[in-house]
Parts: structure tokens; C-alpha cells; sequence
């Protein structure tokens, strides 16, 4: 087998193990599966598996990283033509929850995670290298953050906490959709309409608050 059929194998590999994975983590929880029972989905033995990832930690983690992403780039599509800030703050909700409800298990594995792999509080290290799913985590996060900067004309701890309350109420709605899918729900567009409504409110109100200090 010559060096590109050999590669493009290994890759085709690696993403069939990543695909089983991400059903499997869906199904049962990322904390309540194994490696032995991954290969076995894919069909392949624990040490072959091994030959991509060292652990189902590295898988999660992989995983966890290409959903940051995915969300990420959802971000740029969705906001790239939105030049008013409170507008792309509206999109960037909807985007959020919307990428959400059409991949449940993505959402779980990045917001949602059984798995307990953090370092220690007060921990320092370079995210890229020792957290990447983090570091992907916060990249998408920016997004969020700089547009209420905009709004704010300036950018500190205020702006950061804004950012993280109003992704404390899309994450609300949306980790609820998913994993309480029987609730007898309003109509899910209307629902979604009034959290982004009180999303918008709050960052009104900070906003008034801003101008009046």
C-alpha cells in the first residue's frame, strides 16, 4: 500500500471512530462509555483504536473541539452581512440554540459533558496546548463578547459578565429542549423568541445603566 492510500485510510479511520464515538457518547452518556466498547462498534479491536486515540478522553476531547468549531463557523455564516451589533447579538442566539436542536449530541459532548477532566482551580497553562476544547470553547465565546463590546464601546469585566449571563439563558433553553424533548412546550419559535427577547432586554438595561454611570 503506497504513503497516500495509507494516509487517506488512517484518516478514514479516525473519522469513522469519531463518528461511532459521537453516536455512542449521545446515547449513553460520555462518561458511561469505553474505549473496548467504541472498537467494538466500529468494528476494529481496543489496540487498533488505540493507534488513533490514546483514550475515550482524547476522542471527547476531539470531538468536543469540532463542535466549538462547528459553532463557531455557523457564528461566522450567519452574522458575516449583520453590520448593526444588536442585530448580530439576536443572530448569534438563534445561531446558538438553533446549531443546538439540529445536533443534539454535539451540543451534549461541548456544553453538556459527563466526562470529568478539568484541571484544579487557579490551574495556569497555555489552553491550546493542554485544553484545546477550551480554548475552541472561548474562540466561539468571543464572538458573543466582542459584539457586546461594540455595543458598549468597551470591553471589560461588565461586558464579560453580560456575555455569560445571556449565554446562561440560550444554554438554558437549549440544553432543556434537548434533554427534556416530552415537556409540554409552547411552540418551540415563539419560545425561542422570548429568550432573545429577554437576552435583548438585560443587555438594554446593562446598556442604560452603562450611559447612566
Amino acid at each position: 500500500m503506497n504513503e497516500p492510500t495509507r494516509r487517506a485510510r488512517t484518516g478514514e479511520r479516525r473519522e469513522q471512530i469519531l463518528d461511532v464515538a459521537l453516536r455512542l457518547f449521545g446515547e449513553r452518556g460520555a462518561g458511561n462509555v469505553t474505549t473496548r466498547q467504541i472498537a467494538n462498534a466500529v468494528g476494529i479491536s481496543q489496540p487498533s483504536l488505540y493507534a488513533h486515540f490514546a483514550s475515550a478522553d482524547a476522542i471527547a476531547d476531539e470531538l468536543c473541539v469540532r463542535a466549538f468549531d462547528a459553532l463557531q463557523t455557523r457564528f461566522e455564516a450567519m452574522a458575516a452581512d449583520v453590520d448593526d451589533p444588536w442585530a448580530r447579538a439576536d443572530v448569534l442566539g438563534r445561531a446558538y440554540i438553533e446549531f443546538g436542536l439540529e445536533n443534539p449530541d454535539m451540543y451534549r459532548i461541548a456544553f453538556m459533558p459527563t466526562r470529568e477532566n478539568q484541571p484544579p482551580p487557579g490551574t495556569t497553562f497555555d489552553l491550546e496546548t493542554t485544553d484545546p476544547a477550551l480554548a475552541a470553547g472561548l474562540r466561539a465565546f468571543a464572538s458573543l463578547r466582542e459584539t457586546i463590546a461594540t455595543i458598549r464601546g468597551c470591553d471589560d469585566d461588565n461586558v464579560a459578565a453580560i456575555a455569560q449571563s445571556i449565554w446562561v439563558l440560550v444554554h438554558g433553553l437549549t440544553s432543556l429542549l434537548i434533554a427534556k424533548p416530552y415537556f409540554p412546550w409552547v411552540e418551540r419559535e415563539r419560545l425561542i423568541a422570548e429568550v432573545l427577547a429577554m437576552a435583548r432586554g438585560h443587555l438594554a438595561s446593562r446598556q442604560i445603566t452603562h450611559q447612566a454611570s
